[in-house]
């Protein structure tokens, strides 16, 4: 059994409580949430097999019971927040880092009394209950600080972060490896009652253990050659294992079986066969190795080694490398610091409408952060004419850049300073690859943040977008232009018709500023090594905003082709600033909104996010003066845009309308459509880790997002118009339309579009938002 990770927010907001304790029971457990009818947290559940689960809790104070039906075990951590385990005589208070062993038919109790999170692996007991024997432990137990224990720590830590994209034979190796880890962890630390092992008797067996583990893939291995290299007698080796209720051949097959399953269901030994495998750890027979397999596991070798998770195409220089020692960055405060510079004039026209040109002194390049300050505060209700600029202008210098001051502001380079400095959230001394401040990791040059008064954490921003309208070039009167880049993060640079022939190609557009109703062609190249004025070669467009020259590109001529491409003109990078970092790659999407890249985010369309941060500080870039669902090489029809929004603000509680309360993802809304939409991992920067703004690459899929975008839709339809889960199952595969909104940006994209009039006369809950 293999099942997708659910996340209770996903739920419609009548449906989350009975939820949480339905997937609490999956684990064996029960919650008491009296005094919270609807619990403020999640769940998200992967299962391997009956008894193997993983799952990653967090929520609001609660009281955690096991429901004592089913005989397992539980290796539980608390990642974050304060406890207290009761049992049978013993009451131990808990923190962050504290890792305990749970029987599910033990008599225990768990209460957060602060708001938590806690990885939990459910696993079968039997293997433990064998690894310790007779030692007289009884659960629940809190492991101590020794270096096993810490390694257990570590390797539930790393599975709970990894909880996306953990496979079937992920979890069932990392149960085998922890309830190894647990086992020697409280063995250590135990003093043995009389009637069992003592104290000396167990460091023999220690040491017996030890012995056998260096030696199982000797198929001779027999007793009385252990007991010999211990310098025991064979009668007392013997005497070891009576006392611990099992015998040395049945613990030589055990051990050696639990080495062959992790070896079977690890990605590095998928080249070696299974009887290879078996015989590596000491079994001749093939036919012998198999029965004791299916006898112990409840499944063939084979069949564990088809449960195995296949792994992804990674892409290895987009994205924030992770594990990476960095150089600190500037604080936030300094990314926009001018240099040399007057301040820019932001235009107040009338008491409720601003206008924010786009220069140095009022972008950021590549990032979204928390702490920067922003370049207008605006009241809810407030509209705003806001300039953006492609990060691709430089494709086109002369067209796109040149004679336009605050284009030209942007993108100053010279050999003496670059103006715009960091371009990304990597290191400002560029200590990784070389490239240059920000290393690339973030692409987008966004105008912002607005600061929104009254925005607070659980609102929601609404963005209706106006009118959009591309940018005339300074110098062709008239007409403004666009790029297209087949680049190497694509998803066509792998699969070319000549896979030795890799390559980049720039593709310039052209458009009427009179009737923008289409772009087009009018030239295209292919990348050849830049030097940038640094004086840094970029053998691939890895860098943001790195002027090309055109003497080393050869041009082929568009100028008489008949293809036009119809205006989808929209800002496909719209972003409030994340709360879980300070410095987030501007590249994958997110809760946040950011590069959402999704066309009918256009004129008369609206945009909902959910707000993160105080002010909401909201930023606008990547302009695309078109682009089709699956952005399949990479990027859109690269445009700077100028949009006029009008911002409101709905605040949480009773006064949100229905279809907005809960929401934790973009929401967009045309005039006949709703569009929900997903993303492999709607937070990955809390869902991943530590080295989220890397990982998210590499643990991406279209599979993840659909699920999302299913789980999101049917939250969405059935709290929106009070529809039962059945009825909007139905509706969702007649009128619910699943696309692929991109599989450029590292998180990948899914939306479902459904047409309002789908519901008739049954309108859904609005009320006037602020403003």
């Amino acid at each position: 059994m293999f099942v997708t990770p659910r996340s209770i927010d996903q739920l419609p907001l009548a449906h989350r409580h009975k939820a949480w304790l339905d997937w609490f029971e999956e684990l064996s457990l029960s919650a008491s949430v009296d005094d919270q009818p609807i619990p403020r947290g999640t769940m998200r559940l992967r299962a391997a097999s009956a008894t193997t689960r993983l799952a990653d809790i967090s929520g609001t104070p609660q009281r955690i019971v096991p429901m004592r039906q089913s005989h397992g075990v539980l290796f539980a951590l608390i990642v974050a927040g304060r406890g207290r385990l009761v049992a049978p005589q013993q009451a131990v208070d808990l923190a962050d880092g504290d890792m305990m062993v749970l029987g599910t038919a033990d008599d225990w109790s768990l209460t957060f009394r602060s708001d938590f999170r806690a990885f939990l692996l459910q696993a079968a007991v039997g293997p433990l209950e064998a690894r310790l024997g007779r030692n007289g432990i009884r659960l629940p137990k809190v492991l101590g600080s020794t270096v096993v224990a810490a390694v257990a720590k570590s390797g539930l830590r790393t599975l709970g972060s990894s909880l996306e994209t953990s496979g079937a034979a992920d979890l069932t190796a990392a149960g085998v490896a922890l309830t190894e880890l647990v086992a020697s962890a409280l063995l250590g630390e135990i003093r043995e009652p009389a009637g069992s092992l003592t104290g000396v008797q167990a460091a023999h067996f220690r040491r017996v253990a030890a012995a056998i583990d260096a030696r199982l893939s000797d198929a001779d291995l027999a007793l009385a050659v252990i007991a010999r290299l211990e310098g025991l007698s064979v009668r007392y080796a013997q005497k070891l294992f009576e006392a611990r209720g099992e015998s040395f051949s049945d613990y030589v097959r055990q051990q050696r079986l639990e080495h062959c399953r992790i070896d079977l269901a690890d990605p590095n030994h998928a080249h070696e066969s299974v009887a290879s495998i078996g015989q590596r750890w000491g079994f001749r027979d093939q036919s012998h190795f198999s029965r004791a397999f299916g006898a112990t596991f409840g499944m063939s070798p084979r069949q564990v080694r088809h449960a195995r998770a296949q792994t992804e195409e990674t892409y290895p220089l987009r994205g924030k490398p992770g594990g990476r020692k960095v150089a600190p960055a500037r604080s936030a405060q300094m990314l926009l610091a001018p240099m040399d510079r007057p301040p820019t004039a932001i235009a107040r026209e009338r008491s409720d409408h601003w206008h924010l040109p786009a220069t140095a002194e009022t972008v950021h390049w590549g990032f979204f952060s928390r702490s920067l300050p922003p370049v207008l505060r605006v009241d809810p209700g407030d509209t705003v004419t806001v300039e953006t600029l492609t990060q691709h202008a430089g494709d086109d210098w002369q067209r796109m850049v040149a004679g336009d001051s605050g284009a030209e502001s942007v993108f100053e380079w010279s050999p003496e300073r670059k103006l715009v400095d960091r371009r990304g959230a990597g290191p400002a001394n560029a200590s990784i690859f070389g490239r240059g401040a920000g290393e690339g990791f973030g692409v987008h040059i966004m105008t912002g943040p607005i600061y929104v008064r009254g925005a607070e954490p659980g609102d929601v921003l609404e963005i209706e977008f106006v009118d959009i309208r591309p940018r005339p070039s300074a110098t062709f009167p008239g007409k403004a232009f666009a790029s297209n880049v087949s680049a190497w993060w694509g998803f066509q640079y792998h699969d070319l018709l000549n896979p030795d022939a890799k390559r980049e190609t720039v593709t310039i557009f052209e458009i009427d500023t009179q009737c923008p109703t289409a772009a087009r062609p009018l030239y295209s190249y292919e990348w050849q090594p830049q030097t940038d004025p640094f004086g840094v070669v970029h053998p691939t467009i890895d860098y943001p905003g790195v002027p090309v020259d055109h003497s080393k590109v050869s041009h082929r001529d568009l100028s008489e082709s008949t293809v036009r491409i119809p205006a989808r003109m929209h800002f496909g990078c719209v972003a409030v600033a994340p709360r879980e970092a300070d410095l987030v790659d501007s590249i994958p999407p997110g809760y946040f909104g950011g590069n959402v890249d999704n066309w009918r985010i256009g004129a008369g369309a609206k945009l909902y996010l959910p707000v993160a941060v105080h002010g909401a500080l909201l930023s606008l870039g990547d302009g695309h003066f078109a682009q089709a669902d699956g952005e399949i090489n990479g990027t859109g029809l690269e445009c700077s845009l100028t949009g006029d929004i009008l911002i409101k603000l709905h605040k949480t509680g009773d006064a949100c309308p229905a279809f907005l309360r809960g929401l934790n993802s973009p929401l967009i809304e045309t005039e006949r459509s709703w569009v929900i939409q997903s993303f492999s991992h709607p937070n990955y920067l809390k869902d991943l880790g530590s080295n989220a703004q890397s990982d998210v690459y590499k643990k991406s899929t279209i599979d993840l997002a659909l699920r999302n975008a299913f789980r999101q839709t049917r939250r969405f339809i059935m709290q929106t118009y009070d529809l039962t889960e059945d009825e909007v199952l139905s509706i969702m595969s007649l009128a619910a339309d699943f696309g692929i909104t991109q599989v450029a940006d590292g998180n990948f994209g899914v939306h479902a579009t459904i047409d309002k009039a789908v519901f008739g006369q049954r309108h859904h809950s609005r009320r006037t938002a602020r403003g």
